[in-house]
């Protein structure tokens, strides 16, 4: 998060486990937190005024799958409240502790668990261990959420003399069940941030790997401070990249535009008066997608990340994976274990100012490759947007990922 809204403040058992992996987490008691399904959330809830019921219908609407809360419905009072619509929307929630003790807080199907803190220093690790094993023993199978520094923090902020030492020391000192960050990277014509973006997603993969649970990431959806307004084409590439990477959860901030200087502009998804910006629609339609692909993308496991630069051989970086020709442009590709034993490819197209139409070979027939698709969820036959030309070419939009499994055979 900002700093200023930072201030107002598993899954993977199962999944490794039917993989055959062993989790190290598998035999601890008491229960830990398991995601049940794809998270797609945000930074600041609605407020929990007289029209509640409605922001929460808007919410469900626009195809988000999570409510973070602590903004909005901050008394306990509100958080009942939010509780409910999220029953009745169904919605998960990670609701504010609003000043209970960790025996009084909130139970509900509805409810994953209780925001505990964000972007904290390595010195504040031993501490939050605690209050995560308290919260654990007393609300077993709930998450303590824990949101972490993004890579361009100082060291200074992270308390630590790199950001690898800060990450492995989290995931080593609290034992979290989820491991989130935010990470905002600049896209204008000044500046050129995805690399670094990429870069930490990297850090979150790998750790997530280890530690066999899943990770989540923040990604920007308005202006503020040096922050350019995205377009919907760099909202697509900032939730597709972290696809590519195997995230578990996509956030975007901020929901509901906070107020305060660092604010001026607003343009969340949502203004600070209850008005939908041009947001809502572009939330909505990618929303919609990344749900119908949540169930598959839930039984994946990252196996690499492949970025193909339009000045590289496709081919030769593609080397080891189920993807073997790609015709050149800037392209990042993802690479999956299926739970059921197959192979995946998330082929994104890193370029968020222009389509992309790649011709693509697999290392089977294409008869054999399925698509999952982004209306329906279900699995489909390879479509070939060109039939016309020589081999099978696939149509990507601006910074658009497209979600293929093979037979594995």
């Amino acid at each position: 998060m900002s700093r200023l809204t930072s201030s107002l403040c598993g899954w993977g058992i199962g999944f490794y486990l039917a993989l055959g992996i062993p989790s190290q987490h598998a035999s601890a008691e008491p229960q830990r937190f398991v995601q049940d399904r794809f998270a797609i959330g945000f930074w600041v809830d609605p407020p929990a005024d007289a029209n509640m019921d409605q922001h929460y219908a808007d919410l469900a609407a626009a195809n988000f799958t999570l409510v973070i809360g602590g903004f909005g419905a901050g008394s306990p009072e509100a958080v009942d409240r939010q509780i409910a619509l999220c029953e009745a929307h169904d919605l998960r929630a990670l609701v504010s502790e609003a000043g209970r003790a960790p025996r009084q807080l909130p139970e509900s199907p509805a409810v994953w668990g209780y925001k505990l803190r964000d972007e904290p220093p390595l010195q504040e690790f031993p501490a939050l261990q605690k209050s995560v094993a308290t919260l654990r023993e007393a609300r077993p199978g709930k998450l303590a959420y824990i949101n972490l520094f993004p890579n361009y923090a100082s060291n200074t902020q992270l308390g630590a003399p790199s950001y690898d030492a800060y990450v492995n020391t989290f995931v080593k000192e609290v034992n979290p069940d989820v491991l989130s960050m935010d990470h905002y990277p600049m896209m204008t014509p000044d500046e050129d941030g995805r690399r670094k973006y990429c870069n930490n997603l990297d850090v979150m993969r790998k750790v997530s790997l280890e530690r066999n649970i899943p990770h989540w990431n923040y990604f920007n959806t308005m202006p503020f401070g040096p922050h350019g307004d995205p377009t919907e084409a760099q909202l697509k590439w900032q939730i597709y990249t972290s696809l590519a990477y195997g995230a578990k959860g996509v956030l975007y901030f901020c929901y509901w535009t906070p107020r305060g200087e660092e604010f001026p502009k607003g343009g969340a998804i949502i203004t600070a008066e209850g008005r939908k910006t041009r947001h809502y629609g572009q939330a909505q339609r990618i929303n919609h997608a990344v749900k119908n692909l949540g169930p598959t993308l839930m039984k994946l496991t990252s196996t690499g990340v492949r970025r193909v630069e339009p000045n590289t051989n496709p081919d030769e970086v593609l080397q080891g994976t189920p993807l073997q020709h790609l015709t050149p442009g800037d392209y990042l590709v993802g690479v999956f274990q299926h739970a059921d034993g197959r192979k995946a490819i998330l082929l994104n197209n890193y370029n968020f100012a222009y389509t992309a139409w790649p011709t693509v070979k697999f290392d089977e027939p294409a008869q054999q490759v399925r698509e999952i698709c982004p209306q329906t969820g279900k699995e489909i036959e390879v479509v070939d947007d060109s039939p016309d030309m020589d081999g099978l070419q696939v149509s990507l939009d601006a910074g658009e990922g497209r979600l293929f499994v093979l037979s594995g055979k």
